[in-house]
């Protein structure tokens, strides 16, 4: 994909990251203290307490850098920081620093310049990046969210998919996973949209999902084609879900967040990778099997990033519609190279070598857990 870096924010800390980062990175996990079994320490601001991180430090290393969103898409990464410090737990006393961002390609900037080492990430940013560094910079080496996008519109003004035409219709992010999808979506229809400005038989506005529900309640979009909880948060203003993208998959499945590292990070420090995957597989597990108290510890990572959790009527559809995988669905990322490549944003991409999951498949196999498959894109 093609994309302007002038229209990449630079990595943003959340409000939480922030304190920590005046407080010299305190170590992270999201309250729960009781159940991490750690010793807590406060932060500068003198009101909130932290878990420590304890144990030795793998590999002698000090800080693990993670990059996620705060979306229910990541929710792996939301309740794993927080609910029992898995992740946290996993690795000791190396300690995680977190990174907040809106979408895909402003991490991938972050990674390229080793700002973050490991990610929470959409499959289109992690094929733009891999393509761009000649498969060089990042590989994928984990599943972690199935679903939870949909297009959610102004009944008023788009009562059927054929009425998003001559519309304002928002996305993320120029080239983000949501972005590729609705160009995809718009080109199947037959219609026209030049990629790179939003311009043509739909306005494709790129908008930061943090504000996309002012943007629809002041009427300046009719609609968005967002991931959760965005999509839900336009339901609860009036809008209406108007396509769910799952049901454009077979099985209704489809990557919308994977893992990936800097694949000198990963050469250097495999032992903390494979920490950072056992306590992603563990939450994941926690997560399935706790599905309600799971909704609960990532809204209140939510609202530890934003300031403010979410209501019911907007978290419990939103969780709902999300699936978390330790699979990466890699059969369906050639699939989105294709959507993206029918966008104009990329050139036939070679991602063979792109999925590296023997670390995952270890931590499966030592789990009781059958082991997953790259669908032949991965490290030979």
């Amino acid at each position: 994909m093609s994309v302007d870096r002038t229209t990449h924010p630079r990595p943003a800390f959340s409000r939480r990251t922030r304190l920590f980062a005046a407080a010299a990175a305190l170590p992270l996990l999201i309250g729960a203290l009781g159940a991490c079994g750690y010793g807590s320490e406060k932060d500068d601001t003198g009101d909130k307490t932290v878990p420590a991180a304890g144990g030795k430090k793998i590999g002698g290393l000090d800080t693990v850098k993670v990059g996620y969103f705060a979306n229910l898409t990541h929710a792996t990464a939301l309740v794993g920081l927080r609910n029992g410090g898995e992740i946290q737990k996993e690795l000791g006393g190396t300690k995680i620093q977190p990174f907040v961002f809106n979408a895909g390609p402003s991490e991938i900037e972050a990674l390229n310049g080793g700002s973050i080492d490991i990610g929470w990430i959409g499959p289109s940013p992690s094929i733009n990046g891999y393509v761009k560094s000649h498969g060089k910079n990042l590989k994928i080496i984990s599943g972690s969210a199935s679903g939870g996008v949909k297009l959610v519109v102004n009944p008023k003004k788009i009562k059927t998919l054929d009425d998003v035409k001559g519309k304002k219709i928002a996305t993320p992010q120029l080239g983000n996973t949501q972005d590729v999808a609705f160009l995809n979506w718009i080109a199947e229809k037959g219609w026209k949209v030049d990629a790179q400005s939003g311009k043509g038989d739909v306005s494709v506005v790129r908008t930061d999902n943090k504000v996309t529900p002012d943007a629809y309640k002041s009427g300046s979009i009719d609609g968005a084609w967002v991931p959760e909880p965005t999509a839900s948060k336009l339901v609860a203003e009036g809008g209406k879900v108007l396509l769910d993208e799952s049901t454009l998959w077979p099985d209704k499945k489809f990557v919308i967040t994977n893992v990936i590292v800097r694949q000198d990070f990963l050469k250097k420090h495999p032992d903390v990778v494979e920490a950072v995957l056992r306590g992603s597989v563990k939450t994941n597990a926690y997560i399935k099997a706790n599905p309600d108290a799971a909704k609960a510890d990532a809204n209140s990572a939510l609202k530890a990033e934003t300031g403010k959790a979410l209501p019911a009527e907007v978290i419990d559809p939103a969780w709902k519609s999300i699936q978390v995988t330790d699979d990466p669905l890699a059969s369906t990322l050639n699939t989105e190279a294709d959507h993206a490549v029918k966008a104009g944003l990329l050139e036939k991409p070679d991602l063979k070598g792109i999925y590296d999951l023997t670390l995952l498949n270890k931590v499966l196999k030592a789990e009781g857990k059958p082991t997953v498959s790259a669908a032949g894109l991965g490290t030979q």
